[in-house]
């Protein structure tokens, strides 16, 4: 996952910002913020209705991203045709796992936790927890699907649902 420079953005390219996934640089834009002027990027996510502004020069840090390649795209894809990796160890420490990664912003891992937590009809029933987990990692992966390829949100998971499906055959 290359963590690009603050002057790689411009006003409507698609980044990932770690904690929230797919947002739209809406505005690059100079504030005053206790005396200091600040460069910030205002970054829109859509479905959440949220903006968020990152400071220019904190962006690097904060773990702001351009989008994954087409590469990295179909490299998350056979990840979730693998077989999933279930840990051994308590939930809790898995849960705490699982939410470390889809929060780190990297594709990979995103698609790691989707793969590991999906089930198939025939498979026992999700947890709370555990399904809470697998829709915020299936969201995240979806979006940056649809954002890389252009498309809409509804194609990419119809896309996803298919590799996993054929998985479970």
């Amino acid at each position: 996952m290359s963590q690009a420079k603050a002057s790689d953005f411009r006003a409507n390219d698609y980044v990932v910002y770690p904690a929230h996934g797919v947002g739209q640089i809406i505005s690059i834009e100079e504030q005053e913020i206790a005396g200091l002027k600040l460069e910030l990027f205002v970054i829109s996510f859509e479905k959440d209705k949220m903006t968020l502004r990152v400071p220019t020069n904190k962006a690097e840090t904060a773990g702001l991203r351009s989008l994954s390649s087409p590469e990295l795209i179909s490299q998350a894809m056979d990840i979730l045709r693998g077989k999933a990796k279930v840990k051994k160890a308590m939930w809790s420490r898995r849960a705490q796992e699982y939410e470390q990664k889809i929060n780190s912003g990297d594709l990979i891992a995103i698609a790691e936790v989707v793969r590991d937590l999906h089930r198939a009809d025939d498979q026992r029933e999700q947890s709370y927890s555990e399904r809470q987990l697998y829709e915020a990692a299936l969201e995240r992966l979806t979006r940056e699907v649809a954002a890389v390829k252009g498309g809409n949100e509804d194609d990419a998971q119809k896309q996803v649902d298919e590799v996993l499906l054929s998985r479970a055959a």
